[in-house]
């Protein structure tokens, strides 16, 4: 596939090297321009593009920025084709992204992005930590291979994310509809906790809306206060032994 993506943090990084190394022809573009898109990124044949350049001609593009800047890139969006899968990795986090209104009243937040993109959207990629994600790949049908739920309203486009995740090194799991991709975000049972295909279902059947606010609030102030001073990410087992102790 062609495949454009928007971001180069640590699990857009990770993207575009398990794509590229998949054998789909990869595009990236960040915020900062192409010269600042180090050669580990590029390492299996990606190629640094501009944001516009991105969006032109590919059969997916997926969007793993914050969330908080959706509304910012929705000009750039309205320019790709109708045919194009595009794939968000965002989460909600107010104490970094500042309250949104309609998320905060309850809106999923993938209906929010998609509302803000003018566009359907699949939900992908979010619900694992970015440590587990660039050190736990294993191929198809290795044991305890750790699943990724995959949202979206096209039965189509969630085959593709799924398709996609597969290639990423894991097992994607069909996830039902965005409506239904609240049990994916932060603060739910299956986020960064790094389940199993057979674990996933009981993990999405059992999450409650009303308890991933506090939930997540929880998790993100001690992994803030884990990192304070420290210029990497938690490692993955920190994280989800936190999630697991803190969503299950």
């Amino acid at each position: 596939m062609k495949i454009g993506i928007i971001g180069t943090g640590h699990i857009g990084k990770t993207l575009v090297q398990r794509l590229s190394a998949a054998g789909h022809g990869v595009k990236v573009a960040n915020s900062r321009g192409p010269d600042s898109i180090g050669a580990d990124v590029l390492a299996f044949g990606g190629r640094p593009v501009q944001s516009a350049e991105a969006v032109t001609d590919v059969d997916v593009l997926i969007l793993s920025i914050p969330l908080i800047r959706i509304p910012d890139i929705a000009p750039v969006i309205a320019t790709v084709s109708a045919e194009t899968v595009v794939i968000d990795t965002s989460n909600y986090y107010p104490a970094r992204d500042g309250n949104i209104g309609p998320i905060e009243s309850g809106q999923v937040e993938s209906l929010w992005v998609a509302e803000r993109l003018g566009r359907p959207v699949v939900k992908a990629w979010n619900a694992i930590g970015s440590d587990s994600f660039a050190k736990k790949d294993k191929p198809a049908g290795s044991p305890g291979r750790i699943a990724i739920p995959v949202a979206a309203d096209s039965d189509a486009d969630r085959k593709v994310g799924i398709a996609l995740v597969e290639d990423t090194g894991f097992d994607g799991f069909d996830a039902g509809t965005l409506a239904q991709s609240w049990r994916q975000q932060p603060g739910a049972p299956c986020y960064c906790t790094d389940l199993s295909r057979e674990e996933m279902p009981a993990a999405l059947a059992t999450a409650e809306v009303a308890r991933l606010p506090k939930r997540r609030d929880l998790s993100f102030a001690a992994v803030m206060e884990r990192i304070e001073g420290v210029a990497t990410n938690p490692d993955a087992e920190y994280l989800v032994r936190l999630n697991r102790a803190l969503f299950m």
